[in-house]
């Protein structure tokens, strides 16, 4: 049987919380597809447990099914996995009014070359704000582990050529 009060507590929770939810979601996946059917999939096991949540740890709770989800569709063999490219896009330049988009675009490039757990800890991390110790524990590895990921995953960005800035031969038009 439906009860009412349930449904307006989730649905007022869902618009509360969604949005940053969906924006983990996409993080963690890099793709927009993926990201929404890995949003929908936490909301619905979510749902189904609403009634044994602790409001106060609603977001937390969520998050961590998503981050979990994440983590068993990475394990599981996918048909989806990501495709390269022949080609990278042009770089744009300063006065490029779609710069930010491509830029955005560059990072979601950068972070789709770590591994899922190194995208995991710097979403975690610095997306959601949390601290060595309650990204070790939301992914149930050892504060270690997180520091060696951050540092690790931190590094491969730094050399990564979706984000390195290009060199005046490459911006300077060609005769």
């Amino acid at each position: 049987m439906r009860d009412p009060e349930h449904d307006d507590s989730f649905v007022r929770f869902v618009g509360e919380c969604g949005p940053q939810l969906y924006r983990v979601a996409y993080l963690l996946t890099g793709q927009t597809a993926a990201a929404e059917d890995l949003y929908q999939a936490a909301l619905t096991r979510s749902y189904t447990a609403w009634r044994r949540i602790r409001r106060e740890d609603a977001y937390r709770y969520v998050r961590r099914v998503v981050v979990n989800l994440h983590t068993d569709w990475w394990r599981a063999p996918r048909t989806w996995r990501e495709r390269s490219v022949p080609t990278l896009p042009d770089r744009p330049t300063a006065d490029d009014p779609a710069a930010a988009v491509a830029h955005r675009d560059q990072l979601s490039r950068a972070l789709r070359a770590l591994t899922r757990r190194e995208r995991a800890v710097l979403v975690l991390r610095y997306f959601a704000d949390l601290s060595e110790q309650d990204t070790a524990v939301e992914l149930g590895v050892g504060v270690g582990t997180v520091k060696s990921t951050t540092a690790r995953a931190l590094a491969k960005l730094r050399l990564s050529p979706e984000l390195t800035e290009p060199s005046e031969e490459e911006l300077s038009p060609r005769a």
